[in-house]
């Protein structure tokens, strides 16, 4: 395995060369470009804001900084794992012709999503500030640390999926309607305390719930996430992606064959 992280560290100019070609291709030809990437989680944060505060009326102060906080992560894990699924099909002509590790297809795409949700982060700080919401030192001091147990468990997902779509090719879009159900068992529209008592349980298994409670935790409640929640998220992401690499590296020796 060490001599695997050596070869993929080797190829690190490849990675970033991945990594800008979709920065700077994504919205290439849209009129309004780069912009896009603020756009498309404003739109949606405004969608679900009238949905669900003024529809629904869910009764949370300041909803639409309680739904930002946690549709920003959510977006970046949501479009690793579409996304991502798809990432060596999509490179399956690199894939025959070239040698380099596989591994490098599924990281890139993640680091451009990870880019995309820092990029997002900037219209966040703004908006806390503006509607009076203190930023504390010593709890955005943990953002970084779920940032990186969140981007470790996208990583891992992306890998497995990215891996079983060459082999099952309508994977990708079954994944689409997982996803979807995913966000709804994720409490990012509403809180925790709105699930009744005996369904609280599915959402306590769910890895993203402890990711969103903290980051929800560190940027609308200016507090520091519980220990528990932390290390959950911490251990999952660990074990999701080395389980993850583990599923990919076994399947990508017949990636060739399968494409």
């Amino acid at each position: 395995m060490l001599d695997r992280i050596k070869e993929i560290y080797a190829y690190r100019e490849m990675i970033l060369s991945l990594v800008k070609r979709d920065l700077k291709g994504r919205y290439k030809g849209s009129v309004l470009g780069f912009f896009w990437t603020f756009l498309n989680p404003l739109l949606q944060l405004a969608v679900y804001t009238m949905v669900f505060s003024r529809i629904m009326r869910a009764g949370i102060e300041d909803y639409y900084l309680f739904l930002f906080v946690a549709l920003i992560p959510w977006i970046f894990f949501s479009t690793s794992l579409s996304g991502g699924a798809g990432c060596i099909l999509a490179q399956q002509d690199m894939v025959k012709k070239i040698y380099f590790p596989r591994e490098v297809l599924p990281i890139s795409h993640v680091i451009s999503q990870f880019v995309n949700m820092l990029l997002s982060f900037l219209v966040i700080f703004p908006v806390l500030l503006f509607s009076g919401h203190s930023l504390r030192t010593e709890t955005l001091l943990c953002l970084p640390l779920i940032m990186i147990a969140e981007y470790m468990m996208a990583l891992g997902f992306s890998m497995v999926m990215s891996a079983v779509t060459v082999y099952i090719r309508d994977f990708e879009y079954i994944l689409g309607i997982v996803m979807l159900a995913w966000q709804f068992l994720t409490p990012v529209m509403y809180s925790m305390q709105q699930i009744p008592a005996n369904m609280q349980w599915i959402f306590v298994c769910n890895p993203m719930t402890s990711v969103i409670t903290a980051y929800r935790n560190i940027l609308y409640d200016g507090k520091m996430p519980q220990l528990q929640t932390f290390v959950f998220a911490a251990v999952v992401g660990i074990v999701m992606m080395t389980v993850g690499w583990g599923i990919f590296y076994r399947l990508q020796r017949r990636f060739v064959e399968e494409l």
